[in-house]
């Protein structure tokens, strides 16, 4: 006898079926698909106690303690306690295993003390919330018109109230420390609300505020970008940028952080190329590199001619190496245009027009060259600043002057008579003439 619930004769083989191929009767209790699946026991990534709330925008980040009664969705708004007192009002960034690395990340211990997640957020709630985002505005424009009363060397970038609207913390700038003990006092007795001061920098207000880059997409500071590093020309250069600084500095006034994204790249393809390399010895004379352009692989050297006038060749990076090697034996070719990758290539560079494809600029000078320069430029102040010695011992003997020293130049004779001084024979020849 068949199985009641499927096709098969003598006995149901089908996955699923609770008599595994002894089912005779017609009581088969084979399992849906779905509901197999909704008995199977996975495990839920999402029920970890420990969520990450974002606040403002994106404006801080904290990790909290998630209750177990409480279910919550990456997105929602909720209410958590505050360290201050009262409760703020945050949106859940992330959960799960992805909140554990993140912690990981920030040096935060799983087992660390953290506020809990109170509830999920009313309508209420978000009334008071909006309320606290529509006078922000307004108090960080008296904030600073206080500020500027007390003469304190400080900017204000951004106010945050509080999600009860219990507690302001104003973020400010300032090139060293700021005494605003009595601004504290003046805020609290105007806003009626607790302060809290905090200290942050130039790309950290940059990020508060926002905008838009050159590139046209939002700044990555204000995005996605949460560790600022430091950022120096060395990384310009490397990358054989021109520097300009009103090109080079972002928003908040500091070089770009983008000029480390691909820094990694170029010296890893630096590495490729022939090290210590900045001049050819030809017939013709000395060439000397010029600019390197890493996605080519072609080295621009050029000589030095007179007025101000240029020939540049571009060379292979294998040929500069052959060139180089020659020099080392003693041997010199005779000129570099018997190395240039394409005849066509060749430029002829001056002052009035320059080469299509060839730019020539203060910040496509090799990173080497413009050390050197700099060291050069070093040993010469400090030889300005060498104090002579005062000892006459250690001085040079001094020989007779010369007649050039000793002459000294005649002024000018006036037509006007010298007055007589006020002498007793000129006094007593002035009396006889007045008898």
């Amino acid at each position: 006898m068949g199985c009641s619930n499927c096709s098969s004769t003598g006995g149901c083989s089908s996955t699923g079926c609770g008599d595994n191929g002894n089912c005779n009767s017609g009581g088969c209790n084979k399992l849906n698909t779905f509901d197999w699946l909704a008995n199977m026991e996975m495990p839920d990534m999402a029920q970890l106690d420990l969520v990450e709330l974002s606040f403002k925008d994106n404006m801080r980040k904290a990790f909290y303690r998630l209750p177990p009664y409480l279910q919550i969705h990456t997105g929602d708004l909720v209410a958590v306690e505050s360290k201050s007192g009262g409760y703020d009002i945050g949106r859940v960034s992330l959960m799960g295993e992805l909140v554990r690395l993140q912690m990981k990340k920030k040096r935060v211990k799983p087992n660390a003390i953290l506020p809990n997640v109170l509830r999920t957020a009313n309508e209420r709630d978000l009334e008071r919330l909006a309320e606290a985002r529509a006078a922000e505005q307004e108090t960080m424009v008296k904030a600073r018109l206080l500020a500027r009363e007390l003469e304190l060397d400080m900017k204000i970038g951004a106010v945050e109230y509080q999600g009860d609207r219990r507690k302001a913390t104003f973020y400010y700038t300032a090139d060293g420390r700021v005494d605003f003990r009595e601004l504290i006092r003046i805020f609290a007795r105007e806003f009626r609300v607790k302060i809290e001061m905090r200290q942050i920098g130039a790309r950290q207000e940059s990020a508060l505020i926002g905008g838009l880059g050159p590139c046209g997409r939002e700044l990555c500071c204000s995005t996605w970008l949460t560790d600022f590093k430091s950022v120096s020309t060395t990384a310009a250069r490397y990358q054989n940028l021109a520097i300009n600084q009103s090109k080079l500095s972002g928003q908040c006034g500091r070089l770009k952080c983008c000029l480390n994204f691909e820094l990694n790249t170029y010296l890893d393809a630096l590495k490729t190329f022939p090290k210590h390399i900045h001049r050819l010895e030809t017939e013709q004379g000395t060439a000397q590199l010029l600019k390197t352009d890493i996605f080519k692989r072609i080295m621009y050297f050029a000589y030095q001619k007179e007025f101000g006038g240029m020939e540049v060749f571009p060379l292979s990076v294998e040929r500069v190496e052959e060139i180089a090697a020659q020099n080392k034996k003693g041997q010199k070719p005779y000129h570099l245009s018997e190395f240039i990758v394409d005849n066509k290539t060749s430029h002829h560079f001056n002052k009035e027009a320059g080469p299509d494809d060839f730019v020539d600029g203060s910040g496509s000078l090799e990173l080497s060259e413009l050390k050197e320069d700099q060291k050069r430029n070093n040993r010469k102040r400090k030889r300005k600043r060498k104090p002579k010695n005062p000892n006459a011992s250690n001085q040079r003997p001094q020989g007779p002057k010369s007649a050039e020293n000793k002459t000294k130049p005649t002024r000018p004779k006036s037509n006007r008579k010298k007055r007589p001084r006020n002498s007793q024979n000129n006094k007593a020849k002035h009396d006889a003439n007045k008898k």
